[in-house]
């Protein structure tokens, strides 16, 4: 089984971000190798263009490789148009990654995007999530044949089960049907924003080994929570993961969860499809 280290980051909200918690994270980020950089949404406040060149910069600025996906933040807060008809082009444009269906692979881990911000939606409360099951499916299935040992994570802006203790909700539309999904899919880790509260708890679900795991903010939109970002460590028989937060002066560990890892990847229910697998190995030779 495979073992490695990824930093996940979120809710940065270029614009208000906390300046020296950002410069802060970057050095921690260079500090030491790392198999990828998470960063799970509203890399913007307002979605404007000058904080999407900041969040940009900074983003370039972090260790490859790298895998952005968006939030309710990123959408250009003053241009109804682009709400409507392009949502997601400026993200885009400043972070390199795609808005729907982004995946990154390496031979420990393989991580797969699904947006749940929308530019607008049937409720007044835009903020809040929905999540499509047809999309949903795709990472579902793209997920489960990564092969035995490959840490298989599902990356997100809104938590899909909703948190006790959070100081707000991310009500996604259909995200508890998702959340089956996923974890009959034999996905580890459900790694989110939006609340801006460090956390990681078992799915009440198929086997109880996925984990939601909510990150802290790097913005002085502060609920509760210092500016914090997770560092995620993973072996063959645990997952560990730690805040890494801003005292003010400098960074240090808090918080940390010690999370059983799944054993049994190859029983019916989460094993990769030999069919499927086959395909890929050719497609890889």
């Amino acid at each position: 089984m495979s073992s490695g280290r990824l930093l996940q980051f979120s809710d940065v909200h270029f614009g208000v971000e906390h300046k020296r918690a950002c410069a802060a994270a970057l050095d921690y980020a260079h500090a030491d190798p790392t198999d990828l950089i998470l960063i799970t949404g509203d890399v913007t406040q307002k979605g404007l263009p000058d904080e999407f060149r900041a969040a940009g910069e900074w983003i370039r600025a972090m260790p490859e490789p790298s895998f952005v996906v968006v939030g309710n933040h990123d959408v250009p807060y003053y241009s109804a148009l682009d709400r409507l008809f392009w949502p997601w082009r400026a993200f885009e444009a400043a972070t390199g990654h795609p808005a729907h269906d982004g995946q990154f692979r390496s031979d420990t881990l393989m991580v797969r995007g699904v947006t749940t911000a929308r530019g607008w939606q049937a409720r007044l409360n835009w903020s809040k999530g929905v999540i499509d099951l047809d999309q949903t499916r795709r990472a579902a299935t793209a997920l489960r044949q990564a092969p035995p040992g490959t840490l298989r994570i599902l990356a997100c802006h809104h938590p899909l089960i909703e948190m006790i203790g959070t100081p707000m909700t991310g009500d996604v539309k259909r995200g508890d049907r998702a959340a089956v999904i996923f974890a009959e899919a034999g996905v580890d880790l459900i790694m989110t924003g939006h609340t801006h509260i460090p956390f990681a708890l078992p799915i009440d679900l198929s086997d109880r080994c996925s984990y939601a795991v909510g990150c802290g903010t790097l913005s002085h939109r502060e609920r509760g929570a210092p500016p914090s970002f997770n560092e995620v460590v993973w072996t063959s028989r645990e997952i560990v993961v730690t805040v890494i937060q801003w005292t003010g002066s400098v960074l240090e560990r808090g918080q940390t969860w010690r999370l059983p890892r799944r054993q049994d990847t190859r029983h019916a229910e989460t094993a990769p499809d030999p069919q499927a697998a086959g395909v890929l190995e050719t497609a890889a030779t």
